[in-house]
């Protein structure tokens, strides 16, 4: 399956942004989904994840009350939104896909990478 992601962007703090994640090639609805980001100089960290049926979800303690998953299986595409945008929510955003029922927060159990939208938030 490829991914892609988009929908990033600058916006002030306070703002809001929905990234979004494509799927070609494979039905995403029979892929757990995960949430990455990324700052130069550190490590990917998990931000969010989604079951394969989308009951189920998780989310960082940075996040959570301020962003959202969710999956749109007819579009076959997996949605972040972030509200209460944050400068220190800046970052490169991946979505990744695991072939699995359950997303993990480890970067080492997933399939699938898309290429990372940046969100850039300012002060």
């Amino acid at each position: 399956v490829q991914l892609q992601a988009s929908g990033g962007g600058l916006v002030q703090a306070g703002g809001s942004l929905r990234p979004s994640c494509v799927a070609s090639g494979r039905t995403l609805s029979n892929f757990a989904v995960g949430w990455f980001r990324q700052v130069p100089g550190k490590e990917r960290e998990f931000v969010t994840g989604i079951s394969r049926s989308g009951s189920t979800k998780l989310y960082a303690d940075s996040v959570k009350g301020r962003f959202t998953i969710s999956r749109d299986k007819d579009k076959n595409t997996v949605y972040l939104q972030m509200n209460s945008l944050k400068p220190e929510d800046t970052a490169v955003y991946y979505c990744a896909a695991r072939q699995s029922a359950l997303y993990s927060r480890s970067v080492d159990e997933y399939d699938y990478w898309g290429q990372g939208t940046l969100v850039t938030v300012s002060s």
